[in-house]
């Protein structure tokens, strides 16, 4: 059975996502989580596009084992240079070298044909001198001249490229016109049989998925694709529904991937609470709906027979039953058995830490779930430098009376303190922490879910608000909405105290 390698590009095309913005810290966790899905290639950023990326890529390359680290870079000495330095410490690396080769992209450039196949072949020779691994992309494959496109492929795997990747830069193509232009190109050009063929496709026309699939259909051995399908404007080919599309049709395609897809559901979890991106309910694979049955047809198929209307279980992608498992008597050893048992491991620094958020928990809540022990464990505003520490809040509010919150922020050794009303206690809350800041953020997103079931489950807000031209994300979970809420706003304002995100550059490819 043929094997087809997953690229994961989360951490570089799905940090382009509007609103969504990673710190070195998130972005090293997230690699990890990766790393434990094991997708071969995780795509850590675009060294040259800013110092924080060039770092981000650096520290993953030095902390992560597995899979390949790969850094991205324009068909220019410069961006080579730069993700060769970052990629260093990588046991495995691969440079990832694009140009834009469709009439209207080199019009963009001011470049002709000869000029990019100069710039094409020239980089991945000087690639070729720090790294045995290289990739080539030609920006906008779809919409290039059919020829020009075979000729550099063909130039690019002369000059040593071991991966050639295919991308639907805009999401212009259909399944029959991709599997068509792959097939096409396998025929055409010498040597393409022998390197890695890849797609990359975009989900503009809801077709990234399908196009991906096609591509495999005719030949295609690498698919690059995100978690939760995050990218540019609609985003990515969705790594959950490419693997399991390929395992759950495995007689179709005739080919697998090593994807570990029991941790499909924490890694999309995870991808989600960092990047401030929510996932909607009735997404495939990963929605909250997806192993949910309205219909009572179909309830009563699924009681007697799972397969009736379920094509794949929620334990093949790591998706189980929470369970109610500990309260406030429980002690650190069950608490690192349990942590354990859903596939945390920490030193005891990191544990103690923990332990001390699941005690302060439990005196809350009558019962501790899974998901709430998740929440604990996952990285999140208690990982990040606060500059600022909620110390106590007070609100003061009903039906007839203006809400008013009394905030205590700590920074440093000094309490400060401010109050403020507003249209709600949330509000209040928001302005109250606006005057000890100095700051006039403007939300722009507000979002609040519970984490468990039950009146006394923790909720949890997301926040995206703009602070002097930049989008933040913040987020917190408590008990008490309002007391997340503040967790959430104040992690934004923390985040932008913190100095640039590591976000790059916008690229399109």
């Amino acid at each position: 059975m043929r094997t087809v390698k997953i690229f994961d590009t989360t951490l570089r095309d799905g940090e382009q996502t509007p609103g969504a913005s990673l710190t070195a810290i998130e972005k090293l966790e997230i690699a990890r989580q990766l790393a434990r899905l094991n997708v071969d290639v995780i795509e850590a950023g675009f060294p040259y596009s800013s110092k924080g990326d060039f770092e981000s890529v650096r520290t993953i390359a030095k902390e992560v084992r597995g899979p390949v680290i790969c850094g991205l870079a324009r068909c220019i000495k410069a961006d080579i240079e730069a993700a060769a330095q970052a990629l260093k410490p990588a046991k495995h690396s691969r440079i990832h070298a694009f140009i834009g080769t469709s009439p209207i992209h080199m019009k963009m450039m001011k470049k002709g044909p000869a000029e990019v196949l100069a710039m094409a072949t020239s980089s991945i020779r000087l690639a070729k001198r720090y790294s045995r691994d290289v990739e080539f992309s030609p920006m906008d494959a779809t919409r290039s001249d059919p020829d020009f496109l075979a000729s550099i492929v063909e130039a690019v795997i002369k000059e040593g490229a071991t991966t050639v990747n295919i991308p639907d830069t805009v999401g212009y193509s259909t399944p029959k016109d991709f599997g068509d232009l792959i097939r096409e190109l396998l025929e055409r050009v010498a040597g393409l049989d022998r390197v890695t063929l890849s797609v990359h496709c975009h989900n503009d026309l809801g077709l990234a998925v399908a196009n991906s699939l096609a591509g495999v259909e005719n030949g295609v051995n690498q698919i690059e694709c995100s978690m939760n399908g995050l990218g540019e404007r609609a985003g990515n080919a969705s790594l959950e529904e490419v693997v399991m599309a390929l395992r759950t049709r495995r007689n179709h395609y005739n080919c697998a991937t090593g994807v570990r897809s029991e941790e499909i559901h924490r890694t999309s979890r995870l991808v989600s609470r960092l990047t401030g991106i929510a996932v909607q309910a009735n997404k495939a694979i990963v929605g909250v709906n997806a192993f949910m049955h309205g219909s009572g047809i179909h309830g009563d198929g699924v009681i007697k027979g799972r397969e009736t209307f379920e094509i794949m279980t929620p334990e093949s992608v790591g998706l189980k039953e929470s369970g109610l498992m500990l309260g406030k008597l429980s002690g650190r050893h069950m608490l690192k058995k349990k942590l354990e048992e859903l596939g945390f491991y920490f030193a005891d620094g990191r544990l103690q830490e923990i332990f001390t958020a699941f005690k302060a928990l439990a005196d809350k809540k009558k019962n501790v779930y899974d998901e709430d022990i998740i929440t604990l464990a996952e990285p999140g505003a208690g990982r990040l430098s606060e500059y600022l520490k909620l110390e106590d809040l007070e609100i003061a509010s009903g039906l007839k009376r203006v809400p008013v919150a009394t905030v205590v922020l700590r920074r440093g050794k000094k309490l400060i303190t401010a109050k403020a009303n507003g249209d709600g206690p949330v509000d209040a809350t928001c302005k109250a922490i606006d005057k000890l800041t100095g700051l006039k953020p403007k939300m722009l997103d507000y979002s609040l879910r519970a984490i468990t079931a039950g009146k006394d489950a923790q909720g949890e807000v997301s926040v995206r608000v703009l602070v002097e031209g930049q989008e933040m994300i913040g987020r917190g979970a408590s008990t008490d909405i309002i007391e997340a809420s503040a967790r959430a706003y104040l992690n934004a304002m923390n985040r932008f105290m913190a100095g640039p995100a590591t976000k790059a550059t916008k690229r399109r490819r």
